[in-house]
């Protein structure tokens, strides 16, 4: 998930950051997980620019109980300074991210809508409603945000999510559609997906793997049971150890 560090967010609220603090994070791109933030950095005195002392006393507030994991405090803190700025996006989302990463979806879904509202195309808005919308179950919602998310961006990882969400919700055809899109993407090969091998040990496949296991899927809900089973079959001669494949084509072949 493409959200923007915390760091990043100070700086640009206070112009100053201890770079020491700054460090690197690897993101899983098959699905939206919480992300590990980087704890905030360090504040030192900015030297040009005048800050509003209450902004700055509870940015060091949110900087302490960050380090001491104190996420209550954190999350007030934050709070304290929207009430100081409440025309600060950065914070707000900051705020939505803090929420999501804690696990509550419904609270993270109702401040990214409030963002939404102020800038409907805003990639990070767009991809933190639409990930909050999935850890709830409201995957019709979910499926909107992706879908406005792929139009900007013309995202593979986007229309991944897309045709999943698209199978769950029984629309087998677009599924069907984009999955035939997914296939043609030039830049298909340099992802990977984790899935659990015939070892239930956590495997990296390649993600054509997971999207023509998709197409079987659908197509299997549709009741071309023999070219579902094909497919399956050749995505097994590929990777034996491809469990989903495994488990489809044994399903089917109950009857």
């Amino acid at each position: 998930m493409r959200l923007v560090k915390l760091t990043v967010l100070f700086i640009m609220l206070f112009g100053w950051v201890d770079a020491s603090a700054q460090r690197k994070k690897n993101t899983k791109e098959s699905e939206p997980a919480p992300v590990e933030v980087a704890p905030p950095a360090e504040p030192k005195p900015a030297e040009t620019k005048t800050i509003d002392p209450l902004l700055q006393h509870f940015y060091k507030k949110y900087a302490l109980a960050s380090r001491w994991n104190d996420a209550q405090v954190a999350k007030d803190a934050l709070y304290d300074m929207i009430a100081i700025n409440p025309e600060s996006d950065s914070i707000i989302f900051n705020l939505a991210y803090f929420y999501y990463e804690n696990r509550q979806y419904a609270s993270a879904t109702l401040v990214s809508q409030e963002l939404l509202a102020r800038n409907a195309k805003n990639q990070d808005y767009l991809e933190l409603s639409a990930a909050s919308f999935e850890a709830l179950g409201i995957l019709d919602r979910s499926l909107q945000n992706y879908e406005t998310l792929y139009l900007l961006t013309n995202s593979t990882l986007s229309l991944y999510k897309i045709a999943f969400m698209q199978f769950d919700l029984k629309r087998y055809e677009e599924s069907l559609t984009n999955v035939e899109i997914l296939l043609t993407k030039p830049d298909l090969d340099k992802y990977d997906i984790g899935f659990n091998d015939s070892s239930n040990k956590q495997k990296d496949f390649p993600m054509k793997l997971a999207i023509l296991n998709l197409k079987g899927l659908n197509l299997q809900a549709k009741g071309d049971k023999a070219t579902a089973k094909k497919i399956f079959q050749d995505i097994i001669k590929e990777a034996p150890d491809f469990q989903p494949a495994i488990t489809n084509l044994a399903e089917l072949n109950k009857g």
